[in-house]
Protein backbone atom coordinates (compact mmCIF):
# COMPACT_ATOMS: atom_id res chain seq x y z
CA UNK A 1 0.00 0.00 0.00
CA UNK A 2 1.39 3.66 -0.87
CA UNK A 3 2.92 5.87 2.14
CA UNK A 4 -0.45 7.66 2.93
CA UNK A 5 1.41 10.82 4.63
CA UNK A 6 4.26 10.45 1.83
CA UNK A 7 1.39 10.47 -1.07
CA UNK A 8 -0.35 13.65 1.25
CA UNK A 9 3.11 15.54 1.09
CA UNK A 10 4.02 14.66 -2.26
CA UNK A 11 0.54 16.41 -3.52
CA UNK A 12 0.72 18.93 -1.24
CA UNK A 13 4.64 19.59 -3.01
CA UNK A 14 3.06 19.07 -6.19
CA UNK A 15 0.43 21.24 -5.54
CA UNK A 16 2.51 24.34 -3.79
CA UNK A 17 4.73 23.75 -7.07
CA UNK A 18 1.73 24.23 -9.59
CA UNK A 19 0.50 27.25 -7.43
CA UNK A 20 4.04 28.56 -7.49
CA UNK A 21 4.02 28.59 -11.19
CA UNK A 22 0.15 29.54 -11.79
CA UNK A 23 0.49 32.22 -9.97
CA UNK A 24 3.68 33.73 -11.44
CA UNK A 25 1.99 33.54 -15.09
CA UNK A 26 -1.41 35.00 -13.37
CA UNK A 27 0.81 37.97 -12.01
CA UNK A 28 3.13 38.22 -15.48
CA UNK A 29 -0.55 38.14 -17.49
CA UNK A 30 -2.04 40.66 -15.03
CA UNK A 31 1.50 43.26 -15.06
CA UNK A 32 1.84 42.65 -18.71
CA UNK A 33 -2.32 43.28 -19.43
CA UNK A 34 -2.15 46.23 -17.23
CA UNK A 35 1.07 47.66 -19.51
CA UNK A 36 -0.76 47.00 -22.38
CA UNK A 37 -4.09 49.28 -21.44
CA UNK A 38 -1.33 51.72 -20.07
CA UNK A 39 0.56 51.63 -23.49
CA UNK A 40 -3.21 51.66 -25.47
CA UNK A 41 -4.22 54.85 -22.90
CA UNK A 42 -0.33 56.46 -24.32
CA UNK A 43 -0.98 55.55 -27.91
CA UNK A 44 -4.73 56.89 -28.06
CA UNK A 45 -3.20 60.12 -25.94
CA UNK A 46 -0.49 60.52 -28.55
CA UNK A 47 -3.40 60.10 -31.53
CA UNK A 48 -5.55 62.76 -29.56
CA UNK A 49 -2.74 65.42 -29.26
CA UNK A 50 -1.74 65.18 -32.96
CA UNK A 51 -5.30 65.53 -33.49
CA UNK A 52 -5.60 68.56 -31.67
CA UNK A 53 -2.75 69.52 -33.03
CA UNK A 54 -3.61 69.43 -36.56
CA UNK A 55 -7.14 70.93 -35.69
CA UNK A 56 -5.65 73.82 -34.63
CA UNK A 57 -3.32 73.80 -38.02
CA UNK A 58 -6.40 73.36 -39.95
CA UNK A 59 -8.14 75.93 -38.21
CA UNK A 60 -5.87 78.84 -38.49
CA UNK A 61 -5.55 77.75 -42.75
CA UNK A 62 -8.97 77.45 -42.83
CA UNK A 63 -9.79 80.98 -40.83
CA UNK A 64 -6.81 82.55 -43.29
CA UNK A 65 -8.12 81.38 -46.49
CA UNK A 66 -11.76 82.02 -45.43
CA UNK A 67 -11.11 86.01 -44.58
CA UNK A 68 -9.08 86.41 -47.93
CA UNK A 69 -12.43 84.52 -49.74
CA UNK A 70 -14.45 86.83 -47.71
CA UNK A 71 -12.30 89.75 -48.51
CA UNK A 72 -12.34 89.05 -52.29
CA UNK A 73 -16.16 88.28 -52.59
CA UNK A 74 -16.64 91.69 -51.03
CA UNK A 75 -15.10 93.06 -53.78
CA UNK A 76 -16.88 91.06 -56.70
CA UNK A 77 -20.29 91.89 -54.46
CA UNK A 78 -19.43 95.79 -54.98
CA UNK A 79 -18.42 95.27 -58.47
CA UNK A 80 -21.97 93.48 -59.56
CA UNK A 81 -24.03 95.87 -57.23
CA UNK A 82 -22.58 98.50 -59.47
CA UNK A 83 -22.85 96.99 -62.94
CA UNK A 84 -26.62 96.93 -62.32
CA UNK A 85 -26.70 100.96 -61.77
CA UNK A 86 -28.33 102.90 -64.82
CA UNK A 87 -26.28 105.49 -64.42
CA UNK A 88 -23.02 103.35 -64.83
CA UNK A 89 -23.41 102.97 -68.99
CA UNK A 90 -23.49 106.79 -68.93
CA UNK A 91 -20.47 107.94 -67.40
CA UNK A 92 -17.22 107.88 -68.75
CA UNK A 93 -14.82 104.99 -68.72
CA UNK A 94 -12.80 106.40 -66.10
CA UNK A 95 -15.39 107.57 -63.80
CA UNK A 96 -17.03 104.33 -64.37
CA UNK A 97 -13.88 102.01 -63.48
CA UNK A 98 -13.47 104.81 -60.07
CA UNK A 99 -16.92 103.66 -59.41
CA UNK A 100 -16.78 99.65 -60.00
CA UNK A 101 -13.63 98.93 -58.38
CA UNK A 102 -13.12 101.94 -55.89
CA UNK A 103 -13.80 99.18 -52.72
CA UNK A 104 -12.38 96.48 -54.70
CA UNK A 105 -9.87 94.80 -52.44
CA UNK A 106 -5.96 94.71 -53.70
CA UNK A 107 -3.53 92.43 -52.26
CA UNK A 108 0.03 90.66 -54.36
CA UNK A 109 -1.84 87.71 -54.66
CA UNK A 110 -5.18 89.18 -55.93
CA UNK A 111 -5.73 89.57 -59.79
CA UNK A 112 -7.49 92.59 -61.21
CA UNK A 113 -10.94 92.03 -61.03
CA UNK A 114 -12.87 91.35 -64.63
CA UNK A 115 -16.47 91.94 -65.84
CA UNK A 116 -17.69 89.69 -68.75
CA UNK A 117 -21.15 90.17 -70.72
CA UNK A 118 -23.25 88.02 -71.64
CA UNK A 119 -21.62 86.69 -74.08
CA UNK A 120 -18.63 86.43 -72.66
CA UNK A 121 -16.70 89.58 -74.09
CA UNK A 122 -14.26 91.12 -71.46
CA UNK A 123 -16.11 94.35 -71.26
CA UNK A 124 -14.43 96.07 -68.09
CA UNK A 125 -10.72 95.50 -66.22
CA UNK A 126 -9.48 96.59 -63.07
CA UNK A 127 -6.12 96.24 -64.46
CA UNK A 128 -6.54 98.42 -67.62
CA UNK A 129 -8.88 101.28 -68.93
CA UNK A 130 -8.49 99.85 -72.35
CA UNK A 131 -8.61 96.13 -71.81
CA UNK A 132 -7.38 94.17 -74.66
CA UNK A 133 -10.50 91.37 -76.05
CA UNK A 134 -10.84 88.56 -74.46
CA UNK A 135 -13.46 86.03 -74.59
CA UNK A 136 -14.31 83.61 -71.71
CA UNK A 137 -17.87 82.21 -72.91
CA UNK A 138 -16.56 78.86 -72.82
CA UNK A 139 -14.98 78.50 -69.01
CA UNK A 140 -16.50 76.78 -66.06
CA UNK A 141 -17.02 79.69 -64.38
CA UNK A 142 -19.25 81.41 -67.20
CA UNK A 143 -21.35 78.85 -67.90
CA UNK A 144 -22.33 78.14 -64.42
CA UNK A 145 -23.55 81.15 -63.83
CA UNK A 146 -25.50 81.27 -67.26
CA UNK A 147 -26.92 78.22 -66.93
CA UNK A 148 -27.62 78.85 -62.84
CA UNK A 149 -29.00 82.10 -61.48
CA UNK A 150 -28.71 80.76 -57.42
CA UNK A 151 -24.68 79.83 -58.06
CA UNK A 152 -23.64 82.01 -55.70
CA UNK A 153 -19.87 82.78 -55.32
CA UNK A 154 -18.36 79.79 -57.67
CA UNK A 155 -14.69 78.85 -56.99
CA UNK A 156 -13.43 77.11 -60.40
CA UNK A 157 -10.88 74.07 -60.37
CA UNK A 158 -7.36 75.35 -60.81
CA UNK A 159 -5.75 76.34 -63.94
CA UNK A 160 -3.62 78.81 -65.63
CA UNK A 161 -5.07 82.36 -65.99
CA UNK A 162 -3.96 85.51 -67.02
CA UNK A 163 -0.28 84.16 -66.90
CA UNK A 164 0.20 82.18 -63.39
CA UNK A 165 -1.80 79.12 -61.80
CA UNK A 166 -4.83 80.38 -59.49
CA UNK A 167 -7.90 79.79 -59.18
CA UNK A 168 -11.00 81.88 -60.11
CA UNK A 169 -13.65 83.61 -58.24
CA UNK A 170 -16.97 84.72 -60.08
CA UNK A 171 -20.47 86.13 -59.25
CA UNK A 172 -22.94 86.49 -61.66
CA UNK A 173 -24.91 90.18 -63.02
CA UNK A 174 -28.80 89.87 -63.32
CA UNK A 175 -31.10 92.54 -64.54
CA UNK A 176 -33.46 93.78 -62.73
CA UNK A 177 -35.46 91.77 -65.18
CA UNK A 178 -33.90 88.52 -63.82
CA UNK A 179 -31.78 88.48 -67.13
CA UNK A 180 -28.03 87.56 -67.47
CA UNK A 181 -25.72 90.13 -67.73
CA UNK A 182 -22.89 88.42 -67.25
CA UNK A 183 -20.12 87.54 -64.68
CA UNK A 184 -17.67 89.21 -62.38
CA UNK A 185 -14.29 87.26 -61.77
CA UNK A 186 -11.36 87.93 -59.68
CA UNK A 187 -7.99 85.24 -59.03
CA UNK A 188 -6.75 84.28 -55.98
CA UNK A 189 -2.82 83.15 -57.65
CA UNK A 190 -1.14 79.99 -56.28
CA UNK A 191 1.29 82.40 -54.96
CA UNK A 192 -0.72 83.18 -51.81
CA UNK A 193 -0.93 79.05 -51.18
CA UNK A 194 2.59 78.74 -51.55
CA UNK A 195 3.30 81.83 -49.24
CA UNK A 196 0.41 80.46 -46.96
CA UNK A 197 2.04 77.13 -46.24
CA UNK A 198 6.11 78.41 -46.10
CA UNK A 199 5.22 80.00 -43.35
CA UNK A 200 4.43 76.94 -41.11
CA UNK A 201 6.63 75.04 -39.52
CA UNK A 202 5.79 71.34 -41.38
CA UNK A 203 7.69 67.97 -41.66
CA UNK A 204 8.49 66.79 -44.92
CA UNK A 205 5.69 64.31 -45.10
CA UNK A 206 3.00 66.26 -43.72
CA UNK A 207 0.24 67.34 -46.08
CA UNK A 208 -2.14 69.88 -46.41
CA UNK A 209 -5.03 70.27 -48.92
CA UNK A 210 -7.24 72.83 -50.05
CA UNK A 211 -10.63 71.64 -51.82
CA UNK A 212 -13.65 72.68 -53.05
CA UNK A 213 -16.67 71.45 -51.91
CA UNK A 214 -16.90 68.58 -54.38
CA UNK A 215 -13.44 67.38 -53.21
CA UNK A 216 -11.81 68.99 -56.23
CA UNK A 217 -8.03 69.77 -54.93
CA UNK A 218 -7.38 73.47 -55.28
CA UNK A 219 -4.14 73.67 -53.56
CA UNK A 220 -1.91 70.54 -51.95
CA UNK A 221 1.68 70.94 -49.91
CA UNK A 222 3.38 68.68 -51.11
CA UNK A 223 2.97 70.54 -54.78
CA UNK A 224 2.18 68.18 -57.17
CA UNK A 225 0.59 69.20 -60.27
CA UNK A 226 -0.53 65.91 -60.95
CA UNK A 227 -2.99 66.05 -57.88
CA UNK A 228 -3.74 70.08 -58.76
CA UNK A 229 -7.73 69.84 -60.22
CA UNK A 230 -8.17 66.35 -59.60
CA UNK A 231 -11.71 65.20 -57.80
CA UNK A 232 -10.68 62.79 -54.95
CA UNK A 233 -14.93 61.57 -55.25
CA UNK A 234 -13.84 59.88 -58.68
CA UNK A 235 -10.88 57.58 -56.59
CA UNK A 236 -12.42 54.24 -56.54
CA UNK A 237 -10.51 53.05 -53.21
CA UNK A 238 -11.31 56.08 -51.35
CA UNK A 239 -14.73 56.68 -49.74
CA UNK A 240 -16.06 60.50 -48.88
CA UNK A 241 -17.34 58.97 -45.52
CA UNK A 242 -14.50 58.15 -44.10
CA UNK A 243 -13.38 61.88 -43.71
CA UNK A 244 -16.65 63.54 -43.11
CA UNK A 245 -16.72 67.28 -42.22
CA UNK A 246 -15.25 68.28 -38.91
CA UNK A 247 -13.83 64.47 -38.36
CA UNK A 248 -10.84 62.70 -38.76
CA UNK A 249 -9.23 59.59 -40.27
CA UNK A 250 -6.16 57.42 -39.28
CA UNK A 251 -5.39 55.02 -42.24
CA UNK A 252 -4.23 55.06 -46.22
CA UNK A 253 -5.70 58.27 -47.92
CA UNK A 254 -6.77 59.10 -51.55
CA UNK A 255 -3.52 60.36 -52.79
CA UNK A 256 -0.44 58.08 -51.61
CA UNK A 257 0.33 54.92 -49.94
CA UNK A 258 1.41 56.64 -46.94
CA UNK A 259 -0.77 55.74 -43.68
CA UNK A 260 -1.27 59.28 -42.20
CA UNK A 261 -4.12 60.81 -39.48
CA UNK A 262 -6.06 63.38 -41.33
CA UNK A 263 -7.92 66.15 -40.22
CA UNK A 264 -11.25 67.70 -41.65
CA UNK A 265 -12.05 71.46 -41.06
CA UNK A 266 -15.44 72.29 -40.50
CA UNK A 267 -16.75 75.45 -42.03
CA UNK A 268 -19.11 77.28 -44.50
CA UNK A 269 -16.62 78.43 -46.90
CA UNK A 270 -16.79 77.46 -50.40
CA UNK A 271 -13.06 75.33 -49.80
CA UNK A 272 -12.28 73.17 -47.04
CA UNK A 273 -9.01 72.27 -45.84
CA UNK A 274 -7.43 68.59 -44.75
CA UNK A 275 -4.28 68.59 -42.78
CA UNK A 276 -2.61 65.19 -42.39
CA UNK A 277 0.26 63.45 -40.51
CA UNK A 278 2.15 60.20 -41.33
CA UNK A 279 1.41 58.12 -38.37
CA UNK A 280 4.79 57.12 -37.97
CA UNK A 281 5.33 60.51 -37.06
CA UNK A 282 2.77 60.88 -34.64
CA UNK A 283 3.02 57.63 -33.07
CA UNK A 284 7.49 57.36 -32.92
CA UNK A 285 7.84 58.99 -29.39
CA UNK A 286 5.02 56.62 -28.36
CA UNK A 287 6.93 53.32 -30.65
CA UNK A 288 9.90 54.32 -28.96
CA UNK A 289 8.96 54.57 -25.09
CA UNK A 290 6.53 51.13 -26.29
CA UNK A 291 10.07 49.68 -26.93
CA UNK A 292 11.12 50.81 -23.80
CA UNK A 293 8.83 49.23 -21.74
CA UNK A 294 7.97 46.45 -23.57
CA UNK A 295 12.08 45.35 -23.37
CA UNK A 296 11.87 46.18 -19.14
CA UNK A 297 8.69 44.19 -19.00
CA UNK A 298 9.76 41.31 -21.18
CA UNK A 299 13.29 40.89 -18.68
CA UNK A 300 11.13 40.97 -15.56
CA UNK A 301 8.59 38.74 -17.24
CA UNK A 302 11.96 36.44 -17.86
CA UNK A 303 13.05 37.06 -14.27
CA UNK A 304 9.43 35.51 -12.83
CA UNK A 305 9.41 32.91 -15.08
CA UNK A 306 12.96 31.79 -14.40
CA UNK A 307 12.49 32.12 -10.69
CA UNK A 308 9.10 30.21 -10.75
CA UNK A 309 10.43 27.80 -12.82
CA UNK A 310 13.76 27.32 -10.42
CA UNK A 311 11.87 27.27 -6.97
CA UNK A 312 9.06 24.66 -8.49
CA UNK A 313 12.01 22.35 -9.38
CA UNK A 314 13.02 22.95 -5.63
CA UNK A 315 10.43 22.25 -4.43
CA UNK A 316 9.93 19.16 -6.68
CA UNK A 317 13.62 18.21 -5.69
CA UNK A 318 12.90 18.79 -1.63
CA UNK A 319 9.09 16.85 -2.26
CA UNK A 320 11.87 13.97 -3.49
CA UNK A 321 13.88 14.14 -0.73
CA UNK A 322 10.78 14.33 1.54
CA UNK A 323 9.35 11.31 0.23
CA UNK A 324 13.09 9.43 0.27
CA UNK A 325 13.35 10.15 4.09
CA UNK A 326 9.41 9.27 4.64
CA UNK A 327 10.43 5.96 2.96
CA UNK A 328 13.61 5.46 4.93
CA UNK A 329 11.35 6.60 8.13
CA UNK A 330 8.12 3.84 7.39
CA UNK A 331 10.25 0.96 5.80
CA UNK A 332 12.23 -2.10 7.18
CA UNK A 333 15.87 -1.42 5.75
CA UNK A 334 16.36 -5.73 5.35
CA UNK A 335 12.38 -6.63 4.15
CA UNK A 336 11.50 -4.08 2.31
CA UNK A 337 8.22 -3.85 3.95
CA UNK A 338 6.74 -1.16 6.11
CA UNK A 339 8.08 -1.13 9.86
CA UNK A 340 6.18 -1.10 13.01
CA UNK A 341 5.88 2.77 13.43
CA UNK A 342 4.27 2.51 9.82
CA UNK A 343 2.19 -0.08 10.65
CA UNK A 344 0.57 1.60 13.81
CA UNK A 345 -0.15 4.77 11.14
CA UNK A 346 -1.67 2.77 8.79
CA UNK A 347 -3.86 0.93 11.23
CA UNK A 348 -5.30 3.78 13.16
CA UNK A 349 -6.62 5.22 9.66
CA UNK A 350 -8.14 2.51 8.95
CA UNK A 351 -9.71 1.85 12.23
CA UNK A 352 -11.10 5.17 12.28
CA UNK A 353 -12.48 4.37 8.51
CA UNK A 354 -13.83 1.11 9.21
CA UNK A 355 -15.27 2.71 12.48
CA UNK A 356 -16.95 5.72 10.10
CA UNK A 357 -18.00 3.12 7.39
CA UNK A 358 -19.22 -0.18 9.24
CA UNK A 359 -17.10 -1.68 7.39
CA UNK A 360 -14.77 -4.79 8.66
CA UNK A 361 -10.94 -4.87 9.10
CA UNK A 362 -8.69 -7.92 9.02
CA UNK A 363 -5.38 -8.31 10.33
CA UNK A 364 -2.50 -11.75 9.68
CA UNK A 365 -0.20 -11.96 12.22
CA UNK A 366 1.79 -14.14 10.90
CA UNK A 367 5.14 -15.55 12.85
CA UNK A 368 8.39 -17.85 11.18
CA UNK A 369 8.30 -21.39 12.78
CA UNK A 370 11.29 -22.13 14.69
CA UNK A 371 13.29 -19.30 13.55
CA UNK A 372 15.55 -18.86 16.64
CA UNK A 373 16.75 -22.42 16.40
CA UNK A 374 17.41 -22.02 12.43
CA UNK A 375 19.29 -18.67 13.16
CA UNK A 376 21.20 -20.50 15.63
CA UNK A 377 22.22 -23.45 13.11
CA UNK A 378 22.83 -21.52 10.15
CA UNK A 379 23.44 -18.22 11.12
CA UNK A 380 21.96 -14.92 10.68
CA UNK A 381 22.77 -14.37 7.42
CA UNK A 382 21.04 -17.30 6.49
CA UNK A 383 18.03 -16.16 8.95
CA UNK A 384 17.65 -12.66 6.72
CA UNK A 385 17.97 -14.60 3.98
CA UNK A 386 14.22 -16.46 5.24
CA UNK A 387 12.82 -13.36 6.38
CA UNK A 388 13.30 -11.54 3.15
CA UNK A 389 11.81 -14.95 1.35
CA UNK A 390 9.06 -14.52 3.86
CA UNK A 391 8.20 -10.60 2.59
CA UNK A 392 8.19 -11.57 -0.81
CA UNK A 393 5.70 -14.45 -0.45
CA UNK A 394 3.71 -11.89 1.59
CA UNK A 395 3.67 -9.17 -0.98
CA UNK A 396 3.01 -11.20 -3.88
CA UNK A 397 0.13 -12.52 -2.10
CA UNK A 398 -1.36 -9.12 -1.19
CA UNK A 399 -2.17 -6.97 -4.10
CA UNK A 400 -4.85 -4.56 -3.59
CA UNK A 401 -3.18 -0.63 -2.66
CA UNK A 402 -5.50 -0.67 0.30
CA UNK A 403 -3.99 -3.71 2.02
CA UNK A 404 -0.53 -2.96 4.48
CA UNK A 405 2.09 -5.09 4.73
CA UNK A 406 4.72 -4.74 7.52
CA UNK A 407 7.31 -6.49 9.50
CA UNK A 408 5.84 -6.29 12.61
CA UNK A 409 9.51 -6.91 14.90
CA UNK A 410 11.60 -9.95 14.67
CA UNK A 411 10.45 -12.92 12.70
CA UNK A 412 7.15 -11.99 13.15
CA UNK A 413 4.68 -10.04 10.00
CA UNK A 414 1.56 -7.57 9.91
CA UNK A 415 -1.21 -7.74 7.41
CA UNK A 416 -3.65 -5.28 7.72
CA UNK A 417 -6.73 -6.22 5.06
CA UNK A 418 -9.67 -3.47 5.14
CA UNK A 419 -13.00 -4.90 4.58
CA UNK A 420 -12.21 -8.72 4.59
CA UNK A 421 -14.63 -10.75 6.45
CA UNK A 422 -12.96 -13.42 8.47
CA UNK A 423 -13.30 -16.31 5.60
CA UNK A 424 -11.81 -13.78 3.34
CA UNK A 425 -8.79 -12.58 5.36
CA UNK A 426 -8.48 -16.33 5.92
CA UNK A 427 -8.15 -17.22 2.35
CA UNK A 428 -4.93 -14.63 2.04
CA UNK A 429 -3.36 -16.39 4.66
CA UNK A 430 -3.54 -19.69 3.49
CA UNK A 431 -2.08 -18.00 0.14
CA UNK A 432 1.12 -16.80 2.25
CA UNK A 433 1.49 -20.13 4.21
CA UNK A 434 1.54 -21.89 0.93
CA UNK A 435 3.95 -20.03 -1.12
CA UNK A 436 6.37 -19.79 1.96
CA UNK A 437 5.80 -23.81 2.23
CA UNK A 438 6.74 -24.08 -1.64
CA UNK A 439 9.34 -21.16 -1.62
CA UNK A 440 11.60 -23.30 1.34
CA UNK A 441 11.04 -26.44 -0.03
CA UNK A 442 14.50 -28.39 0.21
CA UNK A 443 17.02 -29.23 2.55
CA UNK A 444 15.92 -26.54 5.21
CA UNK A 445 12.06 -25.88 5.30
CA UNK A 446 10.37 -22.96 7.19
CA UNK A 447 7.15 -22.64 7.76
CA UNK A 448 4.86 -19.66 9.23
CA UNK A 449 1.98 -19.75 11.28
CA UNK A 450 -1.08 -17.50 10.99
CA UNK A 451 -3.10 -15.99 13.18
CA UNK A 452 -5.94 -14.35 11.80
CA UNK A 453 -8.74 -11.75 13.22
CA UNK A 454 -11.69 -9.07 11.74
CA UNK A 455 -13.58 -7.28 13.38
CA UNK A 456 -16.24 -4.09 12.28
CA UNK A 457 -15.07 -1.50 15.25
CA UNK A 458 -17.76 -0.67 17.49
CA UNK A 459 -18.09 1.60 20.72
CA UNK A 460 -15.38 0.95 23.58
CA UNK A 461 -13.35 -0.92 21.13
CA UNK A 462 -9.97 0.16 19.56
CA UNK A 463 -7.19 -1.59 17.04
CA UNK A 464 -5.33 -2.58 19.84
CA UNK A 465 -8.72 -5.09 20.47
CA UNK A 466 -7.86 -6.56 16.66
CA UNK A 467 -4.18 -6.77 17.67
CA UNK A 468 -4.69 -8.74 20.89
CA UNK A 469 -6.91 -11.10 19.04
CA UNK A 470 -4.79 -11.81 16.24
CA UNK A 471 -2.21 -12.42 18.48
CA UNK A 472 -3.75 -15.08 20.19
CA UNK A 473 -4.95 -16.82 17.15
CA UNK A 474 -1.03 -16.71 16.54
CA UNK A 475 -0.19 -18.36 19.60
CA UNK A 476 -2.99 -21.11 19.08
CA UNK A 477 -1.86 -21.89 15.62
CA UNK A 478 1.67 -22.38 17.40
CA UNK A 479 -0.12 -24.10 20.09
CA UNK A 480 -1.38 -26.66 17.62
CA UNK A 481 1.59 -27.80 15.83
CA UNK A 482 2.69 -24.65 13.58
CA UNK A 483 2.19 -24.56 9.84
CA UNK A 484 -1.09 -23.70 10.08
CA UNK A 485 -3.84 -20.60 10.00
CA UNK A 486 -5.94 -19.90 12.69
CA UNK A 487 -9.19 -17.52 12.75
CA UNK A 488 -9.79 -15.79 16.17
CA UNK A 489 -13.85 -16.09 16.35
CA UNK A 490 -14.75 -12.92 18.22
CA UNK A 491 -15.97 -11.53 20.88
CA UNK A 492 -15.44 -15.01 22.96
CA UNK A 493 -12.33 -15.28 21.23
CA UNK A 494 -12.93 -18.67 20.13
CA UNK A 495 -10.74 -20.47 17.84
CA UNK A 496 -11.01 -22.24 14.57
CA UNK A 497 -7.99 -24.12 12.73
Amino acid sequence: MPFRRGNSARRRWRLSAKLLIVSSVATVIGFSAICANVMLDMRRGEEELARQTLENLAAGIDADISRNIELYDLSLRAVVSNMVMPEIQHVSRELRHLILFDHAATAQHFGAIQVFDANGDLTVDAASLDPRPENRGDEDYFTVHRDNPGAGLYVSRPMLHRGAYAIVLSRRITGEDGRFLGIVAGSIRFSYFHELFGRLNLAPDDTITVLRRDRTVIMRKPFDLDIIGKNLSERPRWKADNLKEGSSFAGTGPVDATPRLYVRRAGTSPLFVVVGKPLETVFNLWRTEAIRIGAIMAALIVFVLSTAIFLAREIGRRATAEDKLEELATTDALTGLKNRRKFDIEIDVEWRRAARQGSPLALLMIDADHFKAFNDTYGHQAGDQVLVGIAICISDSVRRASDCTARFGGEEFAVLLPGNAAMDALQVAETIRGKVLQWCEGETTTTVSIGVASMTPGAGQDWGDLIEAADRALYAAKANGRNQSVVASLPQIALVA
